[in-house]
């Protein structure tokens, strides 16, 4: 392991930590032998890919991994020794001397209940105060953490709440003790670039308003760039490389660092790819989007959401449009509405010359051969009790592509494709990792050869060399099979990367659409000036100076 410098008198000190869940009357190690300490007021992050230990490690700290667990080693938070300290020591602890922000709000936070109700639960855990003062401190937290109106929300459930404001909410409630050590895991995967950037700004001032330590669990290098003090890089359960955050990302010393770093996409460094002549578009033209108009109807008597207006766009034979903006910004419902998924309530959508948007069920079933998607989330678009060969064969076997025998075949070669090996035909989604089952998807998406593909953040919630993986075989595919593809995505870098033109999404309206190396290295409007700049990079250095500019667009 190469260490870099450890902080004077820890707050916080993991030593020789090991971790083995019992699988199938086996004890199979997850953690051997980790350590790090984190100091008073410092921020260090824990990265590594899926798999890596990183979110173990974490929980081992406040004692909330499964049963089926042992630990080994030493977690000392100041004196106390927390391996092995009683249930009820150790709830006294967790939650008002060290706090959780978890991964995923929408299942962390409980449904039923609104989110004043739990922050008042979590205040209540620990301190012996009336209801009424529980609430009013409840609204100050709503009101620290940026929630707007919040003696509103404080009412609102989860999901009548953004995502963003979930994860405010998640945030709230972890520093309603005012902890000594706060543990992010995750905390801005798949947000937007704006939101994410709002995110760690807040993260910022809390830890030091709060004087708290914080560590945060991350794949995100350029999160890593703009928040951290000091890293701690891991792989496969061990600790590979540890050092302050100037030094590990202008030096990295272990391999296994610099692959993570190399595999993160950058702006300005991508190949910039023909957009081609308005000529050429109108001659070869797969798909043409004019007057696009998306309505969503309104229930109970409230009146109907206008998600898209009048947006028009064309995508040449072989070309990518970049479909970029925030959550909301209508860019989802267009991909959806390209493929049927949502109904147009005004304007035409052309693929190959012809009009979908007027045709029936019938007339669609032949039709649809042409056009595919390859969906965000590829655990929840996979049918569970399908084996991964049944899942690629359904679009041809519906479509009446050719007999069995040929169908297996296809499939074979579509694993191939997205290189994976054909004998997995018979394995079930579970038992493929993230990267895989979003291979399947593509490989799905693929079938029947399509002239057009919609591919709604197929690489959000990818690790880095996992996605930088999943990028390189759909660059490989595209260019040699052809096909045209509108590419939604929040990730900046990944859609200069893979795209030949960008259009900008703001409250279902397009602000600025051009070729994609233009776009977004000279935007021409506030609101993609703001998105540019709020997307973080693999640079302290950089991505300090890009903080300050998206604080004056932001003001």
């Amino acid at each position: 392991m190469t260490t870099g410098t450890s902080p004077a008198e820890p707050i916080l000190s993991v030593d020789q930590l090991s971790v083995d869940f019992q699988i199938g009357g086996e004890w199979v190690p997850a953690v051997k032998d980790v350590s790090f300490t984190v100091a008073k007021g410092e921020v260090v992050a824990l990265v590594g890919e899926s798999g890596s230990g990183k979110s173990v490690s974490s929980m081992s700290v406040l004692g909330l991994l499964a049963k089926n667990s042992r630990r080994r080693g030493s977690i000392r938070y100041g004196d106390t020794e927390l391996l092995g300290l009683g249930e009820e020591a150790l709830r006294a602890i967790r939650g008002k001397r060290i706090a959780m922000i978890f991964q995923e709000p929408m299942t962390a936070l409980n449904p039923v209940y609104t989110i004043g109700e739990q922050i008042i639960e979590a205040i209540q855990c620990h301190e012996r105060v009336p209801a009424a003062e529980a609430r009013s401190r409840t609204l100050e937290l709503l009101k620290k953490v940026g929630i707007p109106d919040p003696e509103s929300r404080i009412n609102s459930y989860p999901h009548q709440l953004s995502g963003g404001q979930r994860q405010r909410a998640m945030i709230a409630m972890a520093i309603s003790g005012s902890p000594e050590i706060i543990v992010a895991d995750e905390p801005t995967t798949a947000l937007d670039v704006t939101v994410q950037a709002e995110i760690l700004e807040l993260l910022r001032r809390l830890q030091k308003d709060l004087g708290s330590a914080v560590v945060v669990i991350t794949h995100d290098m350029g999160v890593v760039a703009d928040l951290a003090d000091r890293v701690v890089v891991m792989r496969q359960g061990e600790v590979v490389e540890e050092a302050p955050v100037a030094r590990l990302f202008a030096d990295p010393r272990h391999e296994y660092t610099r692959k993570l770093l190399s595999a993160v996409p950058r702006r300005g460094q991508a190949e910039p790819a023909p957009s081609g002549t308005a000529a050429d578009a109108a001659q070869d033209t797969t798909l043409r989007v004019t007057g696009l108009q998306v309505e969503y109807p309104g229930r109970l008597g409230r009146k109907g959401f206008k998600a898209v207006h009048d947006v028009s766009f064309d995508i040449g034979k072989g070309k990518v449009l970049g479909l970029v903006g925030e959550s909301g910004s209508g860019k989802s419902t267009i991909g959806r509405a390209i493929v049927g998924l949502v109904r147009a309530t005004s304007g035409t959508i052309e693929i190959c010359g012809r009009d979908v948007t007027g045709l029936g069920a019938r007339e669609l079933r032949g039709f649809r051969r042409k056009y595919s998607m390859v969906f965000q989330d590829p655990g929840s678009s996979l049918d569970p009790r399908r084996s991964i060969g049944d899942s690629i064969a359904a679009p041809m076997i519906i479509n009446r592509y050719a007999e069995r025998a040929v169908v297996r075949k296809r499939v074979l070669e579509l694993l191939e494709q997205v290189e994976l090996p054909g004998n997995w035909a018979d394995r079930f989604p579970h038992e493929l990792s993230g990267g895989q089952r979003q291979r399947v998807g593509i490989a799905r998406a693929l079938a029947l050869e399509p002239e057009l593909l919609i591919a709604d953040e197929p690489t959000s919630a990818l690790d880095v060399s996992v996605q930088a993986t999943v990028l390189r075989l759909f660059q490989e595919l595209q260019d040699r099979l052809g096909f045209s593809c509108l590419f939604i995505s929040h990730d900046l870098g990944v859609v200069e990367l893979l795209s030949h033109d960008v259009a900008v999404l703001q409250h279902g309206r397009m602000v600025e659409h051009g070729p994609a190396r233009e776009v977004l290295n000279d935007p021409q409007t506030d609101y993609t000036r703001r998105l540019v700049a709020a997307a973080p990079v693999p640079d302290p250095v950089e991505q300090a100076e890009r903080r300050e500019l998206w604080r004056a667009i932001s003001r």
